[in-house]
């Protein structure tokens, strides 16, 4: 099976990243798409991250009984921080019967340098490339294990749901109705 591995904070999953994962299913050969929580990325701050059970929550109830996209916590037991390559490895060792590849965003394909051990990455797995604003073309677009999508531009962004919350405003179509009923219910983001 291969299976497509969306790497995330999810810090709130919102319908952005579920268009997204809904695209590879329809637009690639991929046969389905794990939503991976990321515990903490490398290279981002960890401040202002909801905790990591609480985002996988939410994840499973913006997923519900989906068949093809399920959520994955590998990486609540790996040590932190988490690095890709150390989690593909993982995959690959526990699952060999899978064949699995990275979807990311533009915005990564031009900062994949600064990831650990970037090159093994890129000759031992495919990476689909959705395209993100204000992006241009990076060294790694012509690589023969790099695929760019022609996968819609879905301009929101966790950060961006979070503030509106904090600010009191409604973002309730900006994410599946069970997510904002969760968010809503527990008070998360509201300070």
């Amino acid at each position: 099976m291969h299976i497509g591995l969306f790497f995330g904070s999810f810090n709130p999953i919102h319908i952005g990243h579920l268009a997204l994962a809904n695209y590879m299913l329809s637009f690639t050969d991929m046969d389905q798409v794990w939503l991976v929580v990321s515990p903490q990325n490398p290279l981002k701050n960890k401040s202002g991250l909801l905790n990591q059970n609480h985002r996988l929550m939410l994840v499973n109830a913006a997923i519900d009984d989906h068949t093809k996209i399920k959520s994955s916590n590998i990486e609540f037991a790996l040590s932190q921080p988490s690095y890709t390559i150390h989690t593909l490895a993982h995959l690959k060792e526990k699952y060999p019967q899978h064949r699995f590849s990275l979807i990311i965003g533009q915005d990564n394909l031009q900062s994949f340098h600064k990831w650990k051990n970037y090159e093994e990455i890129l000759r031992s797995f495919h990476v689909y490339v959705y395209p993100r604003p204000n992006c241009v073309a990076s060294e790694f677009d012509t690589h023969p294990h790099v695929h760019l999508t022609q996968a819609p531009m879905i301009d929101i962004s966790s950060t961006f749901i979070r503030n509106a919350i904090k600010d009191k405003k409604d973002v309730r179509y900006f994410l599946p109705q069970k997510v904002w009923e969760e968010i809503d219910l527990m008070n998360f983001y509201k300070k």
